[in-house]
């Protein structure tokens, strides 16, 4: 409309005739209303031509969403010009579409940008159904993210967290102020460069540093998603294209420049990208990919595993600082299991269950992804009604987590919740989403658990630490479509008298 207005119109009338158009054009694109009549679920009010869209961004999408879920319930159509959306916000509702139509939504909708490195159309996350996601799963999952890969690359990791605690314990030594989430994010790359490249980032290759900057930038993308075939219609291009482009354009030429030395340097050694570069441009491949395809996976891995693992170890140590009893409570379970003489590693990790409480209920209260998109690729009923072919899905996990029909006192921290009989009767009720669920969800928990479980142990066992205040700030960052919190966990650590054998380092 902008463009439009530039114009220098003649006379009046012109303006009048142009606005009837317009008027016209707008109704025709964006209020055209379906052919058939379907049985659709209630609806909030909605505004002529934006339909629900000013009732979505308040404040973060998720809460934006749970509040509309509050009012009108936990199945809502909502209309965002002439595109449909699902609103689920119940737990029994996400059980009844993951065990009786997880074919049905194995889509994860719309692409905001093609030519976006993370969320496009290169990409593993938006991928369809078929079988380039299918290849793609089957190599991160058996050359990086599932178990058998994780048992391989287990002495990888245990180098960059004994290197993660000799660095906290210099700054320690120095009296120095470390920001939580730079400290974890600067592990998580770490440990993924060893995982999927052979080796460690050099300072000069900012994959932390991008990846951040496409996090920040999710809420737009999520609106692009959303506004895209609309303004199609009428020759405009996606809002914000040009601010997610130019981090995207970044990243990219990172991304080519890692992958260059990587083919350089023979003798690095990484099961995930032999595999991928020998697919690339090879005939006989299982399937053909391109160099683009390995750029956006590396990114998404990057992004998806890096940046929500660092802000997951910033929610749970942000919460474990703010209740003391908490705090306690795992420094002795850590200690009777491991003791004072070594340093916790990984295979400690099944015999703590407080330990696994805590990450459990942080991404309860914090879920990394706390929407869960998908789109309809057939039509079916849900909770009664009927949904059309291309409707879109938003599951609304961050709601599913705080919903007081499934969980007692939902907005308290309790990792009590997570141990015992209550905990394993939650693996046959969809009331815990913290990364999706069905084909499409999240293929990176297992490292997710591992980091989080090893990272707080790490500072933990090792330091007590000093806060500005009595507590924590624990206010959300806005704009955003995953969860971080508004001001940075700055936190002075202070060694703990231990007797760390050499040895066992």
């Amino acid at each position: 409309m902008e463009a439009i207005a530039s114009f220098a119109f003649e006379n009046g009338l012109t303006l009048i005739l142009l606005s009837i158009f317009s008027t016209f054009f707008l109704f025709a694109f964006f209020l055209k209303k379906p052919k058939k009549v379907f049985d659709l679920p209630p609806s909030p009010p909605s505004l002529p031509i934006i339909g629900h869209l000013h009732l979505l961004f308040t404040t973060s999408l998720h809460k934006s969403f749970q509040k509309i879920s509050f009012k009108y319930g936990p199945l809502l159509h909502l209309r965002i010009f002439n595109v449909r959306i699902l609103l689920v916000s119940s737990a029994s509702l996400a059980y009844e579409i993951f065990k009786d139509h997880d074919m049905s939504i194995s889509s994860h909708g719309p692409i905001g940008i093609d030519e976006c490195i993370v969320f496009g159309s290169y990409g593993f996350l938006k991928a369809p159904y078929g079988d380039y996601w299918k290849f793609m799963k089957k190599t991160i999952t058996t050359k990086v993210l599932g178990p058998q890969a994780l048992e391989r690359s287990r002495d990888l990791r245990a180098v960059e967290i004994e290197r993660f605690y000799r660095d906290l314990l210099d700054k320690a030594m120095k009296k120095e102020s470390v920001e939580i989430g730079e400290e974890a994010l600067r592990l998580v790359s770490s440990v993924l460069g060893k995982m999927s490249l052979g080796r460690s980032f050099s300072e000069e290759e900012r994959v932390s540093e991008f990846s951040g900057e496409i996090a920040a930038l999710t809420q737009k993308i999520f609106l692009q998603q959303v506004l895209r075939k609309p303004l199609e219609k009428i020759g405009l291009s996606p809002p914000f294209k040009k601010e997610v482009m130019d981090a995207s354009y970044k990243f990219e030429e990172l991304l080519e420049k890692i992958i260059v030395k990587y083919e350089e340097e023979k003798d690095q050694g990484s099961e995930l990208m032999d595999t991928l570069l020998a697919a690339c441009g090879n005939e006989d491949a299982e399937y053909k990919i391109c160099r683009s395809h390995i750029k956006a996976l590396l990114a998404e891995l990057f992004f998806g595993a890096g940046d929500t693992s660092s802000k997951s170890t910033q929610w749970a140590m942000a919460e474990i600082l703010n209740n003391h009893k908490i705090f306690e409570r795992l420094r002795e379970e850590i200690d009777s299991v491991v003791g004072k003489t070594r340093l916790i590693q990984e295979i400690d990790l099944p015999k703590l269950p407080y330990l696994q409480a805590v990450i459990k209920e942080s991404l309860r209260l914090h879920p990394p992804g706390a929407l869960l998109p998908r789109e309809f690729e057939q039509g079916c009923k849900i909770g009664g009604f009927y949904i059309p072919k291309g409707t879109s899905l938003v599951i609304n996990a961050y709601a599913v987590m705080r919903d007081a029909d499934s969980w007692k006192d939902p907005d308290e921290f309790k990792p009590e919740r997570f141990l015992g009989e209550e905990d394993a009767r939650r693996e046959h009720v969809l009331n815990y989403l913290p990364f999706g669920a069905g084909r499409r969800g999240c293929p990176g928990s297992n490292i997710a658990y591992i980091l989080g479980g090893i990272t707080i142990g790490v500072m933990v066992q090792c330091f007590d630490w000093k806060i500005e205040g009595d507590k924590v700030n624990m206010e959300e960052a806005t704009g955003r479509a995953l969860l971080a919190l508004a001001h940075p966990l700055n936190c002075t650590p202070l060694p703990r008298t231990l007797n760390l054998l050499p040895s066992s380092l």
